[in-house]
């Protein structure tokens, strides 16, 4: 249940759910000046959010293979925009725009060309220019010394980046005691807080308003490797299951692969932990040696047509969910947009569907922005 101080003035937007863009969304408005409490129905670390799992790889170039254009461009310019905002908070993440390098084994080429194609046809131009570039032979040794001879060929996409997941969150969690935002951590939402303006961020925890949301099921290990020494994140293609590696700070690594329909919260099964640790040592036999730290799964928030969303509906709430799987990718840009629309809300610049259209129109994410008024979005 809610527990209010009393003493608080009343604030201007209530941010229900504290994950990755709950905490954006109320830093930036708090930072804009406006009054800002937040609810989150786990701690301040963010352990039960879907960020708390995530790789935190920024990859635009390389989900374009299979995310829609607007994911990809969405990607593209949140990228541009984390070192300014990880700058802006009170404490250190780690962040790194070293590229990504895909790879291959042998027996499995036919996915090379495969990869190729879908990534050609869907990325836009300006990220390919000189953003995709073929490796052979001591080009890749050259590449990542790490992985040695084990690979012929590959691919090296040079501007992606990644960052550490929970010292984000822990940095934001940070960022909002500095800016006065009254946190309220380990507090479920049962019923809409006192405040002049509500921005649901929760995730799956906003279905019962959202029916359409399903969730996506998503599993990592997390291990300690060290002496492998992988300088940036690495994907592994694959047929049956497509793998990544993403080095973070102190040989602690990052490893997923796994995608599967419904809502199921339960720990990693043995077939998923087997396939996931296997492709890594397949990708450097040193993992062998890696003590696993944890396994952990999430589902990530997702929309039919798997583009995030933000609604309003009308009166004094907004909703901004479906960032499935792209979460730290796009979260800046999402974010952003939805700072936009409550800003414009607090200065009556919205205030009705005539007017929501107009500020739509010169919105810079427009695809991003529904009205609940409209039916076909409802």
């Amino acid at each position: 249940m809610i527990s209010i101080d009393q003493t608080a003035a009343k604030p201007d937007f209530a941010v229900i759910g504290g994950g990755l863009v709950g905490r954006l969304v109320a830093w930036q408005l708090a930072g804009a000046g406006h009054g800002v409490a937040l609810y989150e129905r786990g701690d301040e670390s963010g352990a039960q959010s879907a960020a708390w799992v995530a790789a935190a790889m920024l990859a635009p170039l390389a989900e374009a293979t299979s995310a829609e254009p607007l994911v990809v461009e969405l990607g593209a310019a949140s990228l541009a925009r984390w070192p300014d905002l990880l700058a802006a908070l009170p404490e250190a993440v780690f962040f790194q725009r070293n590229g990504t390098l895909v790879v291959w084994h042998g027996a499995d080429r036919a996915e090379a060309p495969l990869f190729e194609r879908r990534l050609r046809a869907n990325a836009p131009a300006a990220l390919l220019d000189g953003g995709f570039l073929k490796l052979a032979g001591a080009q890749l040794t050259q590449a990542e010394p790490a992985l040695g001879s084990r690979f012929a060929q590959g691919w090296l996409l040079p501007h992606e980046g990644q960052l550490d997941n929970r010292q984000a969150l822990k940095a934001l969690a940070a960022g909002l005691a500095a800016r006065g935002v009254q946190t309220h951590w380990n507090t479920p939402v049962d019923a809409l807080p006192d405040a002049r303006w509500i921005i649901d961020c929760r995730g799956l925890g906003g279905k019962p308003a959202w029916p359409a949301l399903r969730g996506i099921r998503g599993e990592v290990a997390r291990v300690h490797a060290p002496g492998i020494g992988l300088t940036r994140p690495v994907r592994l293609l694959h047929p049956r299951y497509p793998l990544y590696i993403a080095p973070k700070q102190n040989d602690l690594y990052v490893i997923g692969a796994t995608e599967v329909e419904g809502e199921d919260m339960s720990p990693v099964s043995v077939r998923s932990a087997l396939e996931l640790l296997s492709a890594a040592f397949a990708v450097h036999p040193g993992f062998g040696e890696a003590r696993i730290l944890e396994l952990n799964s999430q589902c990530r928030p997702t929309l039919p047509d798997h583009r995030p969303a933000i609604v309003w509906d009308g009166a004094r709430i907004m909703r901004v969910n479906g960032l499935y799987r792209h979460g730290f990718m796009i979260a800046p840009e999402v974010a952003d947009s939805a700072c936009a629309l409550a800003d414009a809300l607090a200065g009556g610049t919205v205030r009705d569907a005539a007017s929501f259209d107009d500020f739509r129109r010169h919105a810079r994410w427009s695809e991003l922005l529904h009205g609940a008024f409209e039916t076909a979005t409802a």
